[in-house]
């Protein structure tokens, strides 16, 4: 028989549960529901149309692959910049090298509405306004700082050791990142991709100001979905389409985000 507290334990995780899943489960219901009025098809009534109207609407379907192209375009930029970044903090002193670390997380704290004016003059000065790449741009000034302190974190854990009997063999530093470093730290990698993909996928501040006319994101095709008369089927419809991205994000990556978590703590 269970002791009192494990019984406790298992309501908490319960109710857990059904704050957490509820919403979902009526989300993704809601998706298979004619909610307006439509020939054929009685307002209520279980149907696809609501996934049949996102493949034949351009704008969703753009969305769609603009989220995704600056999404995955941010976290490779942001990774790509960020591993020797925080090599180079992890591994070499120099004057004011803390107070520069320190100062690169201010950008990650800053609002971003405060820096949305700036950016956007010079953006559309260089023709990057209403595109995904300038998003995945803008991004990376708020994600790149988080990913040089997570990945910072990781490697200075690692021995200095590790890094001399891999040059001592014969490995240039490019070899010694690719086939020794990376590999040790793949659980900070994970973490970092992680919150660079969270962040650059629901942010909608500089979303909504840089995509007026052109390159909206999910996120900006289901706010313009809300109307006089809102087609709650077809928002429920896009919205489970921008959570997938997510789950599958975290499945790719759960070995290495539990594993990185536990480290990084």
């Amino acid at each position: 028989m269970r002791a009192p507290s494990s019984w406790g334990r298992i309501a908490l995780f319960a109710v857990i549960g059904a704050f957490i899943l509820v919403p979902l489960a009526q989300t993704i219901i809601t998706s298979f529901v004619s909610t307006l009025p439509r020939a054929g098809i009685a307002e209520g009534h279980f149907s696809l149309v609501n996934y049949q109207n996102i493949l034949h609407s351009a704008a969703l379907k753009d969305s769609i692959v603009n989220s995704i192209i600056y999404v995955v375009l941010n976290v490779a930029l942001c990774l790509g910049v960020g591993l020797p970044a925080a090599y180079g903090f992890a591994r070499y002193g120099f004057a004011g090298d803390r107070q520069l670390f320190f100062l690169l997380l201010v950008f990650r704290i800053t609002p971003t509405v405060v820096l949305s004016l700036p950016i956007f003059v010079l953006f559309a000065q260089i023709g990057l306004a209403n595109t995904p790449v300038g998003i995945a741009l803008v991004h990376c000034v708020f994600n790149i700082p988080i990913s040089i302190w997570i990945l910072e974190g990781f490697i200075s854990a690692v021995p200095r050791e590790f890094d001399e009997t891999a040059f001592l063999d014969g490995h240039s530093l490019p070899s010694f990142f690719f086939r020794h470093l990376i590999p040790a730290i793949a659980p900070g990698i994970g973490v970092a991709a992680f919150f660079c993909f969270v962040f650059s996928w629901v942010e909608v501040v500089l979303a909504r100001i840089l995509t007026t006319t052109g390159g909206k994101p999910i996120t900006m095709a289901i706010n313009g979905l809300f109307g006089f008369r809102t087609d709650f089927g077809l928002v429920m419809a896009m919205t489970v389409l921008a959570v997938l991205p997510g789950i599958a994000m975290i499945y790719f990556v759960r070995n290495h985000l539990a594993k990185g978590f536990v480290i990084r703590t």
